[in-house]
């Protein structure tokens, strides 16, 4: 399957964002706007209490199961928010590291933040999406 999305670089911006500056999509393009991916086993649970990059790397798992059902993968996002629960940039880069190795060379335009609190008790990381798909 053909990806919809196209990632933009630019050579007058810094190259040391790890991620691609934007995204474009062509008309008549499906667009999927998934929740927000959070660290919830199937029983509703938090996995991998107080593990940045363990919450994170079920946020990965649990994101692509949401696409799957709605016809996508990782390389159809168009782009992503990542919410960590913490003022420390070593949480936030614990868990941006699992993100972006997560979706390869699809280095899609990203946010990385910090923020006070999450909705689920122990969750620390939350991965918002928006994913693009051409219908057949």
């Amino acid at each position: 399957m053909n990806s919809a999305v196209t990632l933009i670089r630019s050579a007058a911006l810094s190259d040391a964002a790890e991620y691609a500056y934007a995204a474009t999509v062509p008309a008549g393009t499906r667009l999927i706007f998934p929740a927000g991916a959070c660290p919830l086993e199937k029983d509703g649970t938090t996995a991998a209490v107080g593990d940045y990059a363990g919450q994170a790397a079920v946020c990965v798992a649990n994101l692509r199961t949401a696409l799957a059902e709605a016809g996508a993968g990782l390389s159809d996002v168009v782009s992503t928010r990542v919410l960590v629960a913490s003022s420390s940039q070593d949480d936030l880069v614990a868990a941006w590291e699992v993100v972006r190795d997560a979706f390869g060379d699809h280095d899609v335009p990203s946010t990385l933040l910090g923020v006070t609190v999450l909705g689920y008790d122990d969750q620390l990381v939350e991965i918002e999406a928006v994913a693009a798909v051409h219908d057949r």
